[in-house]
């Protein structure tokens, strides 16, 4: 049997009946007591399920990935609401003097952000090599929000797959 104590605190009694006024915020208050008894207690709430998952699987690929190719144009590759896996290579073989995009955005309607810029790749060699941006970015959409992939020319591409991994509430899609 474990042991009972009694706790004379004005500033906890306080943040109790502040933050439980149930419990004697709105009229006659409890001494609060503490006991050497333990007493496990049990969250049952959606919100402490948390995941069995471990974080590199909860991102992984599925049958529910979205594959793009992008060349010579711009498209739109996410353009619902939640948590999004974007992972893939970009590659532009202009020459360096050359001013077409290869990019990745996001835009709210009105003002566009470039995330990933791919005019870095660009590297004119006499034996033609020209390198590969790979990238792999979780990005966040809200209400109005999208993604867009853009290559400017024939000579430039974006590639590769958007995966959801969690609604704009933060719950967790299966993969």
């Amino acid at each position: 049997m474990g042991q009972e104590f009694f706790i004379n605190s004005q500033e906890l009694e306080d943040k109790v009946n502040k933050l439980l006024p149930s419990q004697g915020g709105a009229g006659a208050g409890f001494d609060l007591s503490a006991s050497t008894q333990i007493i496990p207690i049990i969250d049952l709430t959606e919100s402490a399920e948390g995941s069995n998952l471990r974080q590199d699987l909860q991102t992984s690929m599925s049958h529910l990935s979205t594959p793009f190719g992008v060349v010579n144009t711009t498209t739109t590759i996410i353009s619902n609401t939640g948590y999004f896996r974007v992972f893939g290579a970009m590659s532009c073989n202009d020459s360096p003097d050359s001013s077409s995009a290869v990019n990745i955005s996001i835009t709210d309607g009105s003002t566009s952000k470039i995330l990933i810029d791919g005019r870095v790749t660009k590297k004119y060699t006499s034996d033609g090599a020209y390198p590969i941006l790979p990238f792999d970015f979780i990005v966040f959409c809200k209400a109005g929000d999208s993604v867009t992939a853009e290559s400017g020319s024939t000579a430039s591409a974006v590639r590769g797959s958007t995966r959801q991994i969690a609604t704009i509430t933060g719950e967790l899609t299966d993969p």
